[in-house]
């Protein structure tokens, strides 16, 4: 028996599947029931969620830096030295040395 059109939604354009029933709305399908389909479950009281958690860390992020400090540290170290130069030449630039080299 065919769904009435109320319940496909009253346009008519709702599918009906192979074996001649609703299909449902999106997400929710009413097909063929799913066969060889096996899921596991564990009890939430035997779970350990932070099992190894600290140590992997540890690792990861090691991992990440190692394979990241050659981007960053080369560019990091030469702006540190510019900066220095730079903050250096301008202490010596408004000295009292210089300006009286260049006084006269």
């Amino acid at each position: 028996m065919r769904p009435t059109q109320s319940m496909m939604g009253g346009g008519g354009g709702a599918p009906v599947g192979k074996h001649n029933h609703y299909l449902g709305g999106w997400g929710a399908f009413g097909g063929m029931k799913q066969k060889g389909i096996i899921s596991y479950g564990i009890a939430n009281n035997r779970q350990n969620p932070i099992a190894g958690a600290f140590h992997d860390a540890i690792f990861n992020t090691w991992r990440r830096f190692y394979g990241q400090v050659f981007y960053w540290a080369p560019p990091a170290i030469g702006a540190y030295y510019i900066l220095n130069w730079a903050i250096e030449r301008n202490e010596y630039l408004n000295s009292k040395p210089y300006l009286q080299q260049h006084a006269e």
